[in-house]
């Protein structure tokens, strides 16, 4: 195995995706011809095959194999521990990396140092863009739009879908307020002085608390489509309403640690009536139409209401991961490209 000090660090964090996590490791070393770099997976306590199948990777220089789920955040945090890269680029297992995109981002982030944030391009495995690359923070308006369905009637309005950049091909680069978890490039001597993520995020919202961190120290994160993955999105999810639920949990986190104190009440109650709108929305598009999957879209979100005690407080910030301090690294001897 090389030692010298690689100049990136790539962390993956696994849980139940074994041929996706397989995927994107065999991608990572044509996504980065010019890059020298170490991989480091964490597998969150997966049951279906992941861990044997990281352990015995090529490209696989240090592995953690949990034996609890420590969720996204504390799971990162554990990885770069580890890290000997200048920089940390965070990767989604359910990801594919195109060809040179890592050695194109970092690129990027040498040509624009002053961002000290960077991401990339986000597709979908047909080719089409998958806008989830990176999100304006919350405000009172785009809850407002999201509350009332704007953003979902008018996808393609910088006005009315403000969160998501609506109308923004991604074909440009350009500054942004948050990049998303799933392909994001930060300094490793930043991602320390911030703490890593705030593991009370057990899994979504941790960028944009961190992205907020990282702009009061002034960094001014940019994204760029020359560096472009394959991003498939929620495949550790079990049901669309896990998702939503998990989702709006860490938004009402973010409303309470970002909005001023007065505005936090209106924020968390526009937040909690986005799944009372969506269910009221596609339960009247079903009855409309006569289409079944409509209504099963609005049972999927009155699901998600019945379980408003589980989301509507946001993560208890007293969560902890004792765990995550007490696990192993399990070097991986004879890496292909360890250290490279």
């Amino acid at each position: 195995m090389n030692e010298s000090r690689p100049e990136l660090s790539i962390i993956v964090v696994s849980f139940n995706t074994r041929a996706m996590t397989r995927a994107c490791l065999d991608s990572i070393a044509a996504g980065a011809p010019q890059t020298s770099y170490e991989t480091i997976v964490v597998d969150n306590a997966s049951t279906d095959g992941s861990a044997e199948m990281i352990a015995a990777h090529a490209d696989v220089t240090h592995f953690i194999a949990s034996p609890v789920n420590l969720g996204f955040a504390a799971a990162n945090n554990r990885a770069a521990e580890l890290a000997r890269g200048d920089y940390i680029l965070l990767l989604n297992p359910d990801t594919v990396v195109l060809e040179g995109a890592i050695s194109a981002l970092m690129a990027f982030a040498r040509r624009t140092p002053e961002a000290r944030l960077w991401g990339g391009r986000t597709l979908f495995a047909d080719g089409s863009i998958n806008a989830t690359n990176c999100f304006r923070r919350l405000s009172l308006w785009n809850l407002f739009c999201r509350a009332i369905g704007l953003s979902g009637l008018f996808p393609a309005s910088p006005i009315f879908n403000s969160e998501a950049y609506g109308g923004w091909d991604r074909g440009t680069e350009r500054e942004v307020d948050i990049v998303t978890g799933c392909f994001l490039l930060v300094p490793a001597s930043l991602w320390h002085r911030i703490g890593g993520f705030d593991p009370t995020f057990f899994m979504y919202g941790e960028e944009g608390h961190l992205c907020r961190m990282a702009r009061a120290l002034g960094a001014r994160p940019r994204v760029t489509p020359e560096a472009t993955i394959i991003h498939h999105g929620g495949a550790s999810e079990v049901t669309r309403a896990e998702k939503a639920i998990k989702v709006l949990k860490a938004k009402s986190t973010l409303i309470r640690r970002h909005f001023s104190t007065p505005l936090v009440p209106i924020a968390l109650a526009l937040n909690a009536a986005w799944p009372v709108t969506r269910a009221a929305a596609f339960w009247l598009a079903g009855r409309c139409l006569g289409r079944p999957s409509l209504t099963d879209r609005a049972r999927q979100w009155s699901a998600v209401w019945a379980r408003r005690d589980e989301w509507l407080s946001g993560y208890d910030p007293a969560r902890s991961s004792p765990d995550a301090q007490a696990l192993p690294a399990a070097p991986i001897p004879g890496g292909r490209h360890a250290g490279r």
